[in-house]
């Protein structure tokens, strides 16, 4: 389904709305400004196929742009506005855009970036973009197109980049629909809308950046459906509570760090808000500690839903909370592709082991735009429709997914493997601790010793006592070889702003 629907039935509902500024995107005024942009962009001379880059913060216009392209045949490149300049302009040009739109909200990475990109068409919403003079204005370019829906609409697609954890972004490329952007077929929309009972009664609070996957993909997939999105400029953990309660929210996806933000909020201020309207807490994007999850479960109910998934959609696992309570720690079943576990040499394993997480599609998902390597070094030696994400975990006996880890960040200390997400997971709640990462650094005798870099909570001090402290929390849960030997502090940890660790960077630093 495309938003025009419901914008013939009901122009004046919410399509989105900001939860900072209560500024309202209606679904008459989504359907009316896509078509605008989708017809200047066909009159650019962009075609089916061609790539939009948008480099802004969360803002309404995300969701015009993204339509426009969905309706336009167009691939849509939303770009990460943390990273640096070289970061983005890379971004931009291997992505091939034919149009970069920004917002002045980035004014500053817009500007840094315009002589290092060659895209014809530029356009710049929200205000000037100092600094730069090759954007321009959005509203006044669209002003003399016509909102009339074009006549051909065919089906466009996100072309996202990898959030670069390992190494340089990748951009994921799927195979474009044969299919006109009114016509049944989208896979989140079949997958995701009956899962978690998304509909036109739907509230879906989205706390995250809409550069990233999920946010982008589910809240679209909300619009489509007819419900209404809340999205936040940021993340807060308290102001999410507030908003659960002001707009009755009924669905909502988060990241694991999120979860402890949360929980660590003092007792009082957890209780003083209603959450009673939320069915279904999405999360994903990050492996979720038992404990935090166990936590979460115990002050929200039943309601937390669990994928793993990845951008580049090779498969898709789900588990509800019943579930998860009877296999602690699992992410779930295979809702999507099939789920093969197998060791260095390609073999299939038996339940139990641990291995190289693939999954097995009757379609080749994805490729990695303009690395044709990398695309076969993510495929099985022998099954070019099973692929992987790097990822490590075991399958147990009735088929449900355990991860471990992945793959680049395993440490293998003294000949055995030692899974740094176990550790990280044992301290993640502990009261002294606000963030953590596990790294492996090198060591002459054992080849890798374990390092904890923990980021001290508020009034906690980081130093000899604290770090004896912490390796002997971790002695006491888990076994005695895997404990860190030793625990450096910070005042930060990199982190993408969806919560994953940018271990590249640690690693680097102690390399």
């Amino acid at each position: 389904m495309f938003p025009g629907t419901h914008a013939a039935t009901d122009p004046e509902k919410p399509a989105a709305i900001m939860a900072g500024s209560g500024r309202t995107l209606t679904f008459g005024a989504l359907e009316e400004g896509s078509a605008r942009l989708a017809n200047y962009l066909h009159a650019a001379g962009l075609r089916r196929g061609d790539v939009v880059a948008l480099v802004c913060d969360n803002t309404l216009r995300v969701y015009e742009v993204y339509w426009a392209a969905q309706r336009s045949g167009l691939y849509i490149t939303a770009v990460n506005h943390h990273l640096s300049a070289p970061e983005a302009a890379y971004i931009v040009r291997d992505c091939g855009a034919k149009a970069l739109i920004v917002s002045s909200g980035v004014a500053g990475l817009a500007a840094a970036i315009e002589d290092h990109v060659d895209t014809p068409v530029r356009l710049a919403f929200g205000g000037e973009v100092p600094g730069a003079t090759r954007y321009a204005d959005y509203d006044a370019e669209l002003a003399g197109t016509t909102a009339t829906p074009p006549a051909d609409q065919p089906r466009g697609a996100d072309m996202l980049y990898s959030s670069g954890t390992t190494g340089r972004p990748k951009g994921i490329k799927p195979t474009l629909p044969e299919r006109q952007v009114d016509e049944p077929g989208d896979t989140y929309q079949a997958l995701f809308g009956p899962m978690y009972g998304f509909d036109t009664d739907t509230v879906y609070l989205s706390p995250a950046p809409l550069y990233h996957a999920a946010p982008l993909r589910f809240s679209a997939t909300v619009q489509a459906l007819g419900g209404t999105v809340v999205v936040m400029e940021r993340f807060d953990p308290e102001q999410a509570l507030v908003l659960i309660e002001r707009y009755r929210v009924t669905h909502s996806q988060w990241v694991p760090t999120m979860f402890v933000r949360m929980l660590k909020l003092p007792e009082e201020v957890r209780a003083r808000y209603d959450l009673s309207s939320l069915r279904v807490a999405i999360h994903a994007a990050a492996p979720c500690p038992v404990d935090v999850k166990q936590a979460m479960i115990d002050w929200w109910g039943p309601v937390l839903h669990e994928y793993y998934a990845a951008t580049e959609a090779i498969g898709i696992t789900f588990i509800d909370s019943a579930e998860w309570l009877e296999r602690p720690g699992s992410v779930g079943r295979a809702g999507l592709g099939t789920i093969r576990i197998c060791d260095e040499e390609g073999r299939e394993l038996a339940p139990g082991e641990i291995g190289t997480v693939y999954f097995e599609r009757d379609v080749r998902p994805f490729e990695y735009h303009n690395d044709p390597a990398k695309t076969q070094a993510a495929e099985h030696p022998e099954h070019p429709n099973w692929t992987t994400c790097g990822d490590l975990g075991y399958v147990d006996e009735a088929g449900y997914l355990f991860l471990t880890d992945r793959k680049a960040f395993m440490i293998i200390s003294g000949g055995v493997n030692i899974y740094p997400q176990e550790v990280e997971d044992c301290l993640a709640l502990h009261p002294k601790v606000l963030d953590v990462a596990v790294i492996g650094v090198p060591d002459p005798e054992m080849g890798e010793k374990v390092k904890a870099v923990v980021q001290p909570a508020e009034g906690a001090e980081g130093g000899p006592e604290m770090e004896q402290e912490l390796i002997g929390f971790v002695q006491e849960r888990i076994a005695r070889y895997k404990a860190p030997s030793s625990v450096d502090f910070t005042d930060f940890l990199p982190r993408t702003p969806t919560g994953k660790l940018v271990k590249r960077e640690l690693r680097d630093r102690y390399a």
